[in-house]
């Protein structure tokens, strides 16, 4: 069960930073912001697919 989640993490955080990449180069954000949002939305999403395997865990 845990191997298939990570999995499914990792699928998640590659599609989500492909289409963070993709913000930031259509919002025009300057390239020295670049690594601020990348690591707010990784932690952000992070903290979402860790309480999600919590609540499967515990449902």
């Amino acid at each position: 069960m845990i191997s298939i989640f990570i999995l499914f993490a990792c699928f998640i955080l590659f599609y989500i930073n492909k289409m963070t990449n993709t913000l930031c180069l259509q919002k025009e954000i300057p390239e020295e912001r670049h690594p601020k949002v990348f690591h707010t939305i990784n932690i952000l999403v992070t903290i979402l697919l860790i309480s999600s395997y919590v609540e499967i865990l515990f449902a």
